[in-house]
């Protein structure tokens, strides 16, 4: 049989890799956590500036009175072709 010093030793070995697994765990989580946030902070200000170019783009449709995107409701082509023809002149 193993003597006592052997077991104390073996029970030692098991706790401590156990603390020291429970330990890492949490670092790798804290990290992985970290990382997450920040990612969601930087899609966010991705998707802010998407808009904010989105609206700029639809605001510049309404100069000079004309609407030109066709998407809009209250487009109007002819009104557009006489603003374009306006221009050439």
């Amino acid at each position: 049989m193993a003597s006592s010093t052997v077991n104390v030793v073996r029970y030692t070995a098991l706790l401590s890799g156990v603390v020291f697994g429970v330990a890492h765990r949490r670092t790798l989580q804290n990290e992985h956590n970290e990382q997450k946030k920040n990612h969601a902070v930087h899609e966010r200000e991705h998707l802010i500036t998407q808009a904010k170019e989105a609206w700029k783009k639809k605001q510049e449709g309404f100069k000079g009175g004309v609407i030109t995107d066709p998407e809009d409701p209250r487009f109007d082509l002819e009104k557009l072709i006489a603003k374009w023809e306006s221009e050439s002149k």
